[in-house]
């Protein structure tokens, strides 16, 4: 399973997950950082991406549709520093396999 992180989440989580052990890319990494939604969730679709967003718009996307993927991680920390969303994500990461397994449209990170 590959994640895909949205624009509005830094390279830096990318990096940190793919540190630890996930295949992981940054829509910068493939030049789709300056793209409408609509693009990245078509781009993830077609490639059976995961995608990691704090962007309220992906959610929708994946309750309005009936298939999957993609899935949606939907990071809701509100503005945080680096270091606190990397720490959120430290604390789910030996769940979220089995969580994305189970094949919910949108998984919630608080």
């Amino acid at each position: 399973m590959t994640l895909l992180v949205d624009n509005q989440l830094p390279l830096a989580l990318a990096r940190y997950l793919a540190a630890n052990g996930w295949d992981c890319i940054h829509v910068q990494d493939i030049g789709l950082d300056a793209v409408e939604d609509r693009v990245i969730w078509q781009y993830a679709k077609e490639r059976g991406l995961t995608i990691i967003t704090k962007d309220e718009d992906f959610q929708l996307f994946a309750n309005a549709q009936r298939s999957i993927p993609p899935q949606v991680v939907w990071v809701r920390l509100g503005n945080c520093r680096k270091v606190v969303l990397l720490e959120a994500f430290s604390k789910i990461l030996p769940a979220l396999r089995d969580m994305l397994a189970a094949g919910d449209a949108v998984i919630e990170i608080r």
